[in-house]
């Protein structure tokens, strides 16, 4: 996994401007943290690419990137991992490609060379992707199918620019290259209705795009462009499934799943496990130990009580690691540690991200990257196989009444209730984050209510919260974060599998029967949990002073985001005030004013 940048210049044959290599290697510097084993810059006229380096596979300088392969004219630079790398490679040496490396950024170039930008359907793994074609001046980007690695874009005129961060696009500069850094209204909508999740293409600022999960773009030299979607998950049932009983299901996603773990031991490093006691990252575990891994090193993190709620969840995650006999590591989080690190987190932090656990995240990450560079992750089980208790209330609801039922379970507030909290001069006309959702529910390819909220969290709420959150945390230090149940042939399986099996048994029913046998009962029947932070949850002392400080600076009332009278309200009763799913609608407000001001935007 890494950090990727570019610049592309466009215009007409003999017009078009030279990229500019001081603008990339801007933008390169500011993700060290994503690739500290290396930085490589390469320029060609109109193109210019940087890549920060994290050494996964092929250690070696030969693997170094960007990657530029004369034979074919093809420059590449690419983020995150194929998993099927080396059976792609076989089948490319077949086809009579010869290679200079052993790593999957080759495979890439010379699987683009022979099928072109249908390449991503044959992979296998976590990726965004630029590659150059030398001979035509056209550059394809493209991102994984669930969206695990990130893309921004910043567009303008003559000119676009890509990163792996929004933070980087930001630090590019150079002439004619400021972004446009106000704030976009309808992602503002979103961030406060539709549980802080702001969709791609958008992001919270007006000049800054993310290529949206499962899309090519592929833009000639012209400047002229086309984008497609390659892959989404029917959900509904399918016809190859036909006749299958409960046990049926459940031994099919659990191979499914075996599968996926094993293509995510892939690497030239030890690969480790974020162990939290939770079914999904204990079933990791579990099939681990399967595959004979020994000593595996796994890892939990915990935080003193606060607010009557407890902060780890060491008890479960002890029965597993002495259940398989891990190399474990508990890391306790002292109070002390928790706030100072609380502004490092949201420095690390490419868009907000109002979740309580980014800093656990974020102090987990930085003690499990002394120990190794690769780990595997629960992320997705959730979305995936209908773990959260807002999906029960969805099962028997008519098709036209999905939109209402689906908003009182998940959006944060109606879209009446802004006019209390933004100032009038941000307020839009119209129920933007309600729109989005109708417009998702009314598309084919979903046979049921709960199919199509299951198909808008595990294609858009789950890629913006979850999975950016995981990516963002682990790589500001320098840690692969590879998530399981994100394997695409597995959330096909899913979201073919009836409805009704999955709501089983409190949630995620067909897999706690796939688990049983693999990992402790105990872990399988235990009330579900989170990764709790109850100091931001509960916010007090040093916690509330901060957010004080934040949504009361001068830079805050010159912003005029939020209404003065709404925050005088918060500040006075700071945890009476909670989102639809129970966020802290306070430090909602306050961490998008911290994100702001922790990035100079005015």
């Amino acid at each position: 996994m890494c950090g990727i940048a570019g610049e592309m210049r466009f215009g007409s044959a003999g017009n078009a401007a030279d990229a500019d290599p001081a603008a990339v290697s801007r933008m390169t510097c500011a993700m060290v943290s994503r690739g500290p084993d290396g930085t490589g810059l390469w320029a060609s006229g109109r193109v210019a690419f940087g890549h920060r380096r994290l050494k996964i596979i092929d250690l070696s300088d030969k693997a170094a990137q960007p990657m530029v392969d004369p034979e074919l004219g093809l420059t590449v630079v690419f983020n995150g991992c194929i998993y099927n790398y080396r059976e792609l490679r076989e089948d490319l040496i077949k086809a009579g490609y010869r290679f200079f490396s052993h790593s999957d950024t080759e495979v890439i170039a010379k699987a683009y060379h022979r099928w072109g930008a249908a390449c991503v359907e044959h992979f296998y793994g976590m990726f965004a992707i630029a590659v150059a074609e030398r001979d035509s001046g056209t550059v394809m980007l493209a991102r994984d199918r669930l969206g695990i690695k990130p893309l921004y874009l910043a567009e303008s005129g003559d000119r676009l620019r890509f990163a792996s961060t929004l933070p980087a696009l930001l630090k590019a500069g150079g002439d004619g290259g400021t972004v446009d850094t106000s704030i976009d209204p309808v992602a503002l909508h979103h961030y406060l209705s539709f549980h802080s999740v702001v969709p791609a293409p958008r992001t919270i600022l007006a000049g800054v795009r993310k290529l949206p999960p499962a899309t090519v773009r592929t833009i000639r030299a012209d400047g002229t462009s086309s984008q497609h979607r390659y892959w989404s998950a029917r959900h509904d049932r399918l016809d190859e499934h036909a006749g299958m009983s409960a046990q049926d299901w459940s031994e099919e996603v659990l191979a499914t799943l075996r599968r996926a773990v094993r293509r995510r031991m892939v690497a030239d490093v030890p690969v480790g496990v974020l162990l939290s006691g939770g079914i999904d990252s204990s079933l990791i575990v579990g099939l681990l130990a399967e595959e004979g891994q020994h000593d595996l090193r796994t890892f939990s993190v915990g935080f003193e009580a606060s607010g009557g709620e407890s902060g780890d969840e060491f008890v479960y995650s002890d029965i597993v690691a002495e259940h398989f006999d891990t190399d474990h590591q508990k890391i306790m989080v002292p109070s002390e540690r928790l706030l100072p690190s609380v502004d490092a987190a949201i420095t690390a932090m490419s868009e907000p991200m109002v979740s309580h656990d980014c800093v656990a995240f974020y102090l987990l990450s930085g003690e499990v990257s002394k120990s190794v560079t690769v780990v595997q992750s629960g992320q997705g089980a959730d979305e995936v196989f209908a773990g959260y208790d807002w999906y029960p209330p969805l099962a028997d609801v008519p098709r036209e009444q999905a939109v209402d039922a689906y908003a009182r379970v998940f959006v944060d507030r109606p879209h009446a209730e802004l006019a209390a909290i933004l100032e009038p001069e941000r307020l839009l006309d119209h129920d933007a984050s309600r729109e989005y959702i109708a417009t998702h529910f009314v598309t084919s390819g979903a046979g049921s209510t709960l199919d199509a909220a299951l198909r808008l969290d595990s294609s858009v709420m789950l890629v913006d919260d979850p999975v950016k959150r995981v990516d963002n945390m682990t790589m500001a230090w320098g840690l692969e974060a590879r998530v399981p149940f994100l394997d695409h042939e597995l959330v096909e399986l899913a979201a073919a599998c009836p409805p009704e099996l999955k709501l089983a048994h409190g949630g995620k029913g067909v897999l706690k029967e796939a688990s049983r046998g693999v990992v402790p009962d105990a872990i399988i029947d235990r009330p579900k949990g989170y990764f709790p932070v109850p100091a931001i949850r509960h916010l007090s002392g040093g916690f509330l002073e901060r957010v004080r400080e934040a949504v009361t600076a001068p830079a805050a009332k010159s912003r005029g985001l939020i209404r003065s009278d709404y925050l005088e309200r918060m500040l006075a009763a700071p945890n009476e005030n909670r989102t639809t799913l129970g966020s802290n609608a306070l430090w909602q407000v306050a961490l998008l004013e911290m994100w702001l001001q922790e990035r100079g935007i005015g």
